[in-house]
C-alpha cells in the first residue's frame, strides 16, 4: 500500500484543476495566458514528484524549490485571470495554491534544519 503524502496529493489535484480551468481559457480564446498557466500548474506536481526519488537531501530540497517558485508564477497567472475582464473565474485555486505553497515552505524549511 502506498503510504499518502499530502503534497504530492495537493499537487495532483491542483494539476487537474489547472487542466480544466485553461480548457475555459482555451474556449475563451485567452491561449497565452493558458499557455504559460499550463506549464507552470503542472510543474509544481511534476517537480515534487521528481524530489521522492532524488539522491540526497540537497536535490531533494532544490526540487522542492522549483515547485515553490513555479507555484508563485502560477499564484501570478491565477491572479491575472481573477482580477482581469472577460476572464473565466479561477473558483478556489488561489486558495489551493496557497495551501501548496505553505507546505512547500515548511517541507523545505525542515529539511534545511535537518541538515
Amino acid at each position: 500500500m502506498e503510504k499518502k503524502n499530502d503534497l504530492l496529493d495537493l499537487t495532483y489535484e491542483f494539476s487537474l484543476k489547472i487542466i480544466k480551468y485553461c480548457e475555459e481559457l482555451d474556449a475563451a480564446r485567452k491561449f497565452a495566458i493558458s499557455n504559460q498557466l499550463i506549464r507552470s500548474g503542472t510543474s509544481i506536481g511534476a517537480n515534487a514528484r521528481e524530489a521522492q526519488n532524488v539522491h540526497g537531501r540537497k536535490d531533494f530540497v532544490a526540487r522542492l524549490i522549483i515547485s515553490a517558485k513555479e507555484a508563485d508564477e502560477s499564484e501570478y497567472w491565477l491572479m491575472l485571470c481573477r482580477d482581469s475582464e472577460g476572464y473565466p473565474d479561477p473558483k478556489g485555486m488561489l486558495e489551493l495554491i496557497l495551501r501548496i505553497k505553505k507546505l512547500l515552505s515548511k517541507i523545505i524549511a525542515a529539511t534545511k534544519r535537518n541538515y
